[in-house]
């Protein structure tokens, strides 16, 4: 175990000498990417993750630092850091493609399997499509949280 010392000395050393100031910078900078990948403002991005509005201001500042796990999570949600996605962008609308596996997603993470070869779609049509495509699947997915709601209030058994 003695062997292992030395780097635990030096790792040790490395991370006392990291300037606290740059790792916020760093996880700010990390933050603030997510969000603007997004095109979300600072309180709509806030709400979205249930994240305090004044909390996220410190952290994209610098003066504080968010959790390590809270900047995995929220990267695992964001489709933005996976480089294997084609980014659709058109005014406010944010989409992603995924060629190797056939998926388009939204900004907030929803993927929808598609028969279609996004890749032969005029650029200026696909953003149109993946609009119409999500607020479809937006309204469904309402109609589906409302028949779960009256579902649990009424005693009623369908067939």
């Amino acid at each position: 175990m003695l062997r292992f010392m030395p780097y635990l000395v030096i790792i040790y050393f490395i991370v006392a000498d990291m300037d606290i100031n740059e790792a916020n910078k760093m996880n700010a900078t990390s933050i603030r990417e997510l969000r603007d990948s997004m095109g979300l403002s600072q309180s709509k991005f806030a709400k979205l993750y249930h994240i305090p509005l004044s909390t996220l201001q410190k952290w994209e500042q610098g003066s504080s630092k968010p959790p390590e796990y809270v900047i995995e999570l929220l990267s695992m949600q964001i489709p933005y850091n996976d480089k294997r996605l084609v980014r659709v962008v058109n005014g406010e609308s944010i989409f992603f493609y995924d060629p190797n596996s056939s998926t388009v997603c939204d900004r907030f993470g929803n993927r929808i399997r598609v028969n279609a070869d996004v890749s032969k779609v005029k650029k200026k049509n696909l953003p149109v499509y993946l609009r119409d495509l999500f607020e479809a699947y937006y309204d469904i997915v309402k109609r589906f949280e409302r028949d779960c709601e009256y579902d649990a209030k009424e005693d009623i058994i369908w067939s």
